[in-house]
C-alpha cells in the first residue's frame, strides 16, 4: 500500500487526476495504459450508484489496475458516499478516496484507513467543514458551472484550503483553474471518453492526455 503522505505529495505535484466513470475491467486497464503513455499517472475509478454491481465492478477494476500498473500509476475510488464504500475501495488497493459531497463519516473512515481524503464541496461552509473534518484536498464541484469568478471570490477568504477543480475541466481551461489557485484538477469525460474507449481509440486518448500535461506546463 502506498504511503498516504507520498500519494498526497504526488497529487499536488502531478495535478491531473483522470476520472473513469462507467469504465471497468479490461477497458479501464487499456484506458489507464493510454493515459500513462500520455503522461497522466493518476486515475479515479468511480462507483456507479445506480448499479447493483457497483462494489464488485469498482473493486475488481482497482485490483486489476494495481496488479498490472500499480508500480507506475496511482489509483483511487470516486463517487464514494459511505464509509463502507471507502472500505471496499481500500481493500482493493485504492490510494485516495474522492466523493461528490462532504460527509464527515466518509472523511473520518478514509483517514482511519490512511488514504488521501478528497470530499466534494461547493459552498464556503461545505469547504470549511470538509477541511475541519480532516480532508486533505477539497474537490470544488462542479467547477465549470461555478466558474472562475466564483473560485476567485471564495479563494480570497479561504486561501488556506487545498482545492481541486472538477466538473467541466478541459484542455482550454485547465491552466486557468490552476492559475486561480486550484492545486489540481479532476478530468472525466473530456479526457476519459467512453466513446473513444468503446471504439478502442486508445492512441487518441494517449495524445489527448499529452495535451493536458502540456497545457499545465508538464
Amino acid at each position: 500500500m502506498k504511503e498516504r503522505g507520498t500519494v498526497l505529495r504526488h497529487m499536488l505535484d502531478r495535478k491531473i487526476v483522470a476520472i473513469a466513470r462507467g469504465i471497468y475491467a479490461q477497458e479501464c486497464l487499456s484506458l489507464a495504459e493510454a493515459l500513462y503513455r500520455g503522461g497522466v499517472d493518476m486515475l479515479e475509478v468511480t462507483f456507479d450508484q445506480s448499479s447493483a454491481r457497483a462494489a464488485e465492478d469498482t473493486a475488481g477494476t482497482l485490483r486489476l489496475l494495481n496488479e498490472r500498473l500499480g508500480d507506475r500509476m496511482i489509483f483511487g475510488a470516486g463517487t464514494v458516499t459511505s464509509p463502507e464504500m471507502a472500505e471496499v475501495a481500500a481493500a482493493a488497493g485504492a490510494a485516495f478516496i474522492i466523493s461528490p459531497n462532504t460527509d464527515q463519516s466518509v472523511i473520518a473512515r478514509t483517514r482511519e484507513l490512511e488514504l488521501v481524503s478528497v470530499p466534494g464541496a461547493m459552498t464556503p461552509t461545505e469547504i470549511m467543514n470538509a477541511d475541519k473534518w480532516g480532508a486533505d484536498i477539497v474537490k470544488l464541484f462542479p467547477s465549470g458551472v461555478l466558474g472562475l469568478d466564483y473560485i476567485k471570490a471564495i479563494r480570497a477568504p479561504i486561501n488556506h484550503v487545498k482545492l481541486m477543480a472538477t466538473g467541466g475541466v478541459n484542455v482550454s481551461n485547465i491552466k486557468s483553474f490552476l492559475d486561480a489557485g486550484m492545486v489540481g484538477v479532476g478530468v472525466g469525460g473530456n479526457l476519459c471518453s467512453k466513446k473513444l474507449v468503446a471504439e478502442g481509440r486508445f492512441e487518441e486518448i494517449a495524445a489527448l492526455a499529452a495535451e493536458y500535461v502540456a497545457a499545465i506546463g508538464g
